[in-house]
C-alpha cells in the first residue's frame, strides 16, 4: 500500500508506484504536461529542488524518483558511501512550491528496478559512453541510461528534466530518446551554484574546509575559459588548463552542445566547457556554454 509522505505519496514498489499514479488526478491540462519526472539519487539539495520547481511549472503531476543506481558505478567508487537519507529528501520535496496532492515520490530498492539481478540486456551509449566521463568511467554511461529508461516506463512521464551540470549526461539522454524514438520529451535545467561559485553536487558534502576552498578552481577554470572566447578554441582551453594547473585534472574539454564531441579550431558559436578534477579524494565535474568568436 502507498504511504502518504506530507502531501507527496511515497511509492517503495513497483505496485506502488502504479497504484499511486492510477489514484493522482492532476487538473485539466491547459497548455502543460500531464506528468513530468525528475530522476535523482537522493541526498538532495537546491539543484535537485530547482528540478522539481521547474517540473512544477511544466506539469500537472510531479514524479520524483530517489535510486542509487549501481549500474552506474564502477569498481572503487563511491557507492557503498554515496549519502543516502530518505527522511530528509522527503521532508525538502515537501516544500513550499514543490511536491503536492497528487505527486509521487518513488524510492525503490535495487532489486525492485531490477528483479532478476543485474540486467542482461542494456543500453548502450555507443561513442558518447566512450570519451570523457566514459573514458574516466567505463560502462558509467551504459549504467546510466539503462536506469532512465526504465525509470521513464515505470513513471511514464510526458517530459524528464536533467540538470545541465551533468552536461555528457544530459547530451546522451537526448541521444538515446531520440535514437530508440522514446515518446519523452527532454528537457534541460541550468545548473545552480553555490554562493561561493561552487556548482552544487551531492558530493561536495565529501569536501573538508580546504578542500571546499580548492573546489573553487573549477568555476574559476570555467570562467577564465570562457573570458578568452572570442580568441577562439585553442585560447579557451588553455586558459581553463592555467586555472587549474595545480589541481588533479581529468580532462578539460570544448564541446558540440549536441554530441559532445570536440570543436573544431575554427568552430564560431556555441559551445559546451567542460572539465572534471580530483579534490582531494572527491572528483568534482563543472561546465559552462561560451560563445566562441563573439562576447565572451
Amino acid at each position: 500500500m502507498t504511504t502518504a509522505v506530507g502531501t507527496p505519496t511515497l511509492a517503495r514498489t513497483r505496485a506502488e508506484l502504479d497504484s499511486a499514479l492510477a489514484a493522482a488526478s492532476p487538473g485539466v491540462p491547459r497548455t502543460r504536461h500531464a506528468r513530468a519526472v525528475v530522476m535523482t539519487m537522493g541526498a538532495l539539495h537546491a539543484g535537485h529542488l530547482s528540478l522539481v520547481r521547474h517540473a512544477r511549472e511544466l506539469a500537472d503531476q510531479v514524479v520524483v524518483t530517489i535510486f542509487v543506481n549501481p549500474l552506474q558505478f564502477g569498481a572503487g567508487e563511491d557507492l557503498s558511501r554515496y549519502p543516502r537519507d530518505l527522511a530528509r529528501d522527503l521532508e525538502l520535496l515537501s516544500g513550499p512550491g514543490l511536491l503536492g496532492p497528487g505527486d509521487v515520490v518513488f524510492a525503490p530498492a535495487p532489486d525492485v528496478v531490477y528483479p532478476d539481478g543485474d540486467p542482461l540486456v542494456r543500453v548502450s551509449a555507443g561513442a558518447l559512453g566512450e570519451t570523457y566521463e566514459g573514458a574516466v568511467r567505463p560502462g558509467h554511461f551504459d549504467g546510466v541510461l539503462t536506469v532512465v529508461l526504465k525509470l521513464m516506463h515505470l513513471t511514464r512521464p510526458d517530459v524528464a528534466l536533467f540538470g545541465r551540470k551533468d552536461a555528457q549526461q544530459l547530451v546522451a539522454v537526448r541521444r538515446m530518446v531520440r535514437d530508440l524514438d522514446v515518446p519523452v520529451e527532454v528537457v534541460g535545467v541550468p545548473l545552480v551554484r553555490d554562493d561561493d561559485g561552487v556548482a552544487l553536487s551531492s558530493r561536495n558534502a565529501y569536501l573538508d574546509p580546504d578542500e571546499r576552498r580548492r573546489a573553487l578552481g573549477l568555476s574559476r577554470a570555467l570562467r577564465a575559459g570562457a573570458a578568452a572566447a572570442s580568441d577562439g578554441p585553442a585560447a579557451v582551453l588553455a586558459a581553463a588548463h592555467a586555472a587549474l594547473a595545480d589541481e588533479d585534472v581529468d580532462y578539460v574539454a570544448l564541446v558540440d552542445p549536441d554530441d559532445f564531441t570536440p570543436v573544431p579550431d575554427d568552430h564560431v558559436g556555441e559551445a559546451v566547457l567542460a572539465l572534471a578534477a580530483r579534490i582531494g579524494t572527491t572528483r568534482l565535474i563543472d561546465n559552462t556554454s561560451v560563445t566562441l568568436g563573439g562576447e565572451a
